[in-house]
């Protein structure tokens, strides 16, 4: 799966100010998560304008970027306009 937002791109963003929002399972992320990343899971995204700030940027990860993906179009479906996927947590790069 070919992904052009890459983990420099992403980080760039969370300097400045981005949303970083984890959308694996709750015990997923209870098991470990990126800094300061919020947990909105795949199956809750119908909650996202009550847990988002649709004025700034978010960037999204997961797993293996399935999840991530699917979360992206729902949030663009919504409304919300400047949703990043990250694909796997693996790609995250920030110091």
């Amino acid at each position: 799966m070919f992904n052009s937002f890459s983990g420099d791109d992403a980080c760039k963003l969370l300097k400045e100010g981005a949303q970083l929002v984890d959308v694996r399972s709750s015990s997923e992320f209870a098991q470990g998560s990126l800094p300061n990343a919020i947990n909105l899971p795949l199956q809750s995204m119908m909650n996202a304008k009550n847990i988002l700030d649709t004025d700034k940027a978010i960037v999204l990860y997961c797993v293996s970027g399935a999840r991530s993906s699917a979360a992206k179009n729902h949030l663009v479906q919504m409304g919300f306009s400047n949703v990043n996927d990250l694909g796997s947590f693996k790609n995250y790069s920030c110091q």
